[in-house]
């Protein structure tokens, strides 16, 4: 524990805590940007005791305060500053007052440099040891006597107006600057001076705080010097201290310094502020959080603090305590003690939402619902909705209800309501609930009958994307009914009151309706609900709507509404008629086969371009048919295929060369055939007309000889591009020949290869042992007689007999045959080894 100034005193039977964040308030300024503390009188009797006396010090614990005066009392306070005891010290002004950690011991230190009191509040302390200030900084030590005995730790350099003690260091400031001791070996280990000299001491004091174990903060006149001691490296000791002290961090600031106290890694700094007038008072004291740099600072905030009597204090009258661990700052002055605190999650919260900021206030609320005690996150909603309601932002509003409301029947009524008084039932339709949690039905039907009224595209969304459950579908039918004796042919109305049937299950009259709309939701209907019954007389109207679809339709679904059903409802229809059975063969060949006549004269008379394929396709068309209706048509290429398909090749060759004139597909259809006659024909039509000749030598010579041709040609005859087409003769020959020489190559190739895998083959030894058997008479062929000389003939067909056994092919001729695979007509078996044991 410390004490510290003139009769300052520290106790420090125990290391004292480290020091807590703390908050403030004052009064806010309007400015945009939210102020980091929050401020409060101590009121209750410090009030009265500052009617009568002036307060010179405080000290802080976390159980009370100690208030000392200028009339030398020092009062005990609870922490709302009521007085729970009070001590008459001295007659004299009390310069400072400190408590150990426990609270339980206190030293009392007066103007006149003389320590007043030193002893137990509540009971017997167990101090050991102390310091004092004055001219002398005194170390006292209980003895085991009991008794104090006292050392000189420095003097000489004027009156100690601060002490700090923490761990083994202590650190003072007089009037020539700051010392700081290592108590464990009674050596100073530095002085640090004072940077402005013109200042008095006594007017302009210290201010120390340490912010860890070897961090000593001073803050004296402007100046902030942030100090670090550091150990000495063991060769550069010699004859100094083991300790030295490292100035880390030094800035200035524009006013003079009345307190320091820490918040986590930034400052809390109490100036003095004179008015630059010539009035001579003095401006409020500035609380300000200030960030550290190496050589520089960083306001976060600043606040100016009404104190009562600001313009008669001077530096020395005001004062900076904290207390460790509480987050709590006291500003204390003459006449005013004020608490500034941080500012907690619902005074942010309150600072949003006088600056109308309720987005960020709604935010801000659910992160910290658990924190936050004097908000409600619902209540902060409400007010939201109503800022943006007064605002004329009713789509907003209306959107933030589904968030703010959530499943409260009673409050999204309440709004519905409120939305209608001021004719915006619009803005909130769309985001009423309809999930598992449901309005009443009566507000629904309001919101639709007031759409109705004003709005029938509206009405119509509405319909559409609410479920029928919402609300009474009678009801709303009977009053959309009611719209619709005034316009009946408005189409909007009409569909929104076939989604009401659909909605209803009255089926029927919605597909009436949506037939008559001619909307493309007709075939989801019939889909959706199996509707194919009530469409088989309606098929004409579905096709002449969407062709396309209604077939697709038609055929997917051919076991509910079969194709001779459909084909008798087109009868009056020949066009959708052929539009159904084309797609119906594109499908399947085979099932409308009975429809194929039929569809000859349809092809024929709507879609000529498919029809050739069709009757090439099909194979159930009755040809004498299709070939009547073609060549009354004149269709050559229909005829032709006719033709050639009934067998009646020459006539239909004869109709490409007189009625196409198209000596290419005259050859193309020739080398189809590949019959010798046609050709014949094609060249005895073909050779009066010269530009057929040079078809033909262009490309004949693959499939006919070209000198047939050649013989045939008149002399004389003028024939375009005789020299090329002769020329491409040529080259065709030439080409002819040299495949025929690469095939022979190949194939002469292929079987030397053979003949060598054969002659290998047949020339590799085969295995007889003892288990192989004669295939004839089926006894072993290796005779275990060894003496008795026995031949074995084995063949290449793996048959093996004894040599007496095989059939010799004559008596002239020593080759042996394979009578099993001769008999087989197995030529490989022909050929034979011959083995003597």
């Amino acid at each position: 524990m410390k004490a510290e100034k003139q009769g300052n005193l520290e106790a420090a039977d125990q290391e004292e805590m480290s020091p807590g964040e703390s908050t403030d308030e004052s009064e806010e300024d309007e400015s945009e940007e939210e102020p980091k503390l929050k401020y409060e009188r101590l009121l209750n009797g410090v009030s009265e005791i500052l009617q009568e006396d002036a307060a010179s010090c405080m000290t802080v614990h976390e159980k009370f305060l100690a208030l000392g005066t200028h009339s030398g009392k020092m009062y005990l306070l609870d922490i709302q500053g009521n007085v729970t005891q009070k001590f008459d010290i001295s007659s004299v002004k009390i310069n400072q007052i400190s408590l150990d950690e426990s609270g339980e011991y206190v030293g009392i230190c007066s103007e006149d440099g003389k320590i007043v009191a030193v002893h137990p509040l509540f009971g017997k302390s167990n101090c050991k040891q102390f310091v004092t200030g004055g001219n002398k900084l005194l170390l006292y030590d209980r003895n085991w006597l009991n008794r104090w005995k006292t050392s000189v730790l420095h003097e000489g350099e004027g009156n100690i107006t601060n002490i700090k003690w923490r761990g083994n260091l202590i650190a003072w400031a007089n009037n020539m600057g700051v010392k700081i001791l290592d108590i464990t070996t009674k050596q100073r280990i530095t002085n640090i001076p004072r940077d402005d000299k013109s200042l008095r001491p006594d007017m302009y004091p210290c201010s120390l705080f340490w912010k860890d174990n070897l961090t000593l903060v001073i803050g004296w006149g402007k100046s902030v010097k942030v100090c670090s001691v550091k150990e000495r490296h063991a060769s550069e000791l010699r004859d100094l201290p083991s300790r030295y002290v490292e100035i880390v961090t030094q800035f200035d600031n524009e006013y003079y310094i009345s307190g320091i106290a820490p918040l986590c890694d930034q400052f809390v700094m109490l100036f003095f502020v004179k008015d630059k007038s010539e009035t001579m008072l003095c401006a409020r004291p500035r609380l300000d959080i200030i960030q550290a740099h190496p050589d520089s600072s960083e306001e976060i905030s600043s606040d100016a603090i009404t104190v009562r009597g600001f313009q008669e204090n001077e530096c020395r009258d005001y004062r900076l305590e904290y207390s460790e661990g509480e987050s709590l700052f006291y500003i204390i002055s003459p006449r005013d003690v004020v608490v500034a605190k941080e500012r907690d999650q619902d005074d942010h919260i309150d600072w949003l939402l006088t600056r109308k900021k309720y987005e960020e206030a709604l935010m801000a609320a659910e992160i910290s619902q658990k924190n936050i005690k004097r908000h409600d996150v619902l209540d902060i909603g409400l007010s939201y909705i109503t800022h943006l309601v007064e605002k004329r932002d009713y789509d907003m509003a209306a959107r933030k209800c589904q968030k703010i409301l959530g499943k409260n029947m009673k409050l999204w009524e309440d709004e519905v309501y409120r939305f209608k008084k001021i004719g915006q039932l619009k803005a909130i339709s769309k985001y009423l609930p309809r999930g598992d949690l449901r309005l009443r039905p009566a507000i629904y039907e309001m919101i639709l009958d007031e759409f109705l009224k004003t709005d029938y595209e509206g009405f119509s969304t509405l319909i559409r994307e609410w479920p029928g459950e919402l609300y009474n579908n009678k009801t709303i039918v009977q009053a959309l009914k009611g719209h619709l004796n005034k316009d009946p042919e408005n189409r909007t109305l009409l569909k929104a009151l076939a989604e009401l049937h659909t909605y209803d299950q009255r089926y029927d009259e919605a597909l009436n309706i949506y037939l008559k709309l001619r909307n493309k939701e007709v075939f989801d209907l019939i889909h959706k609900h199996n509707l194919f019954s009530s469409i088989k007389d309606k098929i004409v109207l579905l096709m002449d709507f969407d062709t396309e679809k209604a077939v697709d339709m038609l055929l997917d679904n051919e076991d509910k509404i079969s194709i001779d059903k459909v084909v008798n409802e087109l009868k009056d229809r020949p066009e959708l008629q052929h539009v159904y059975l084309h797609k119906l063969f594109k499908r399947d060949h085979h099932k409308g086969q009975k429809y194929h006549e039929k569809q000859i004269s349809l092809y024929a008379e709507f879609d000529r371009p498919n029809l050739l394929p069709f009757l090439r396709d099909s194979t159930h068309c009755p040809l004498e048919k299709a070939l009547e209706i073609c060549h009354q048509r004149n269709f050559v290429e229909e005829t032709v295929f006719l033709l050639s398909r009934m067998g009646n090749s020459r006539r239909a060759l004869q109709m490409i060369m007189e009625e196409l004139k198209d000596v290419d597909k005259a050859i193309e259809f020739a080398k189809e055939q590949d019959d010798a006659e046609l050709w014949d024909d094609l060249i005895l039509y073909s050779i009066d007309k010269p530009p057929f000749i040079t078809g033909l030598l262009n490309n004949i010579g693959t499939h006919v000889d070209p000198i047939l041709l050649i013989h045939r040609i008149k002399e004389g005859m003028e024939i375009p591009n005789l020299r090329d087409s002769l020329v491409k003769i040529l080259q065709d020959y030439n080409l002819q020949i040299l495949l025929r020489e690469g095939c022979k190559k190949i194939l002469v190739s292929d079987s030397l290869s053979l003949l060598k895998k054969l002659h290998r083959t047949q020339a590799k030894a085969m295995l007889v042992d003892d288990e192989s058997i004669c295939e004839a008479c089926l006894s072993p062929l290796l005779s275990s007689d060894v003496s008795k000389p026995l031949g074995v003939v084995a063949f290449h067909c793996r048959h093996t007999f004894h040599r007496d056994c095989v059939p010799v092919a004559s008596t002239m001729s020593t080759v042996y045959f394979c009578n099993i695979c001769s008999a087989k007509k197995r030529g490989p078996g022909s050929a034979m080894h011959e083995m003597k044991k």
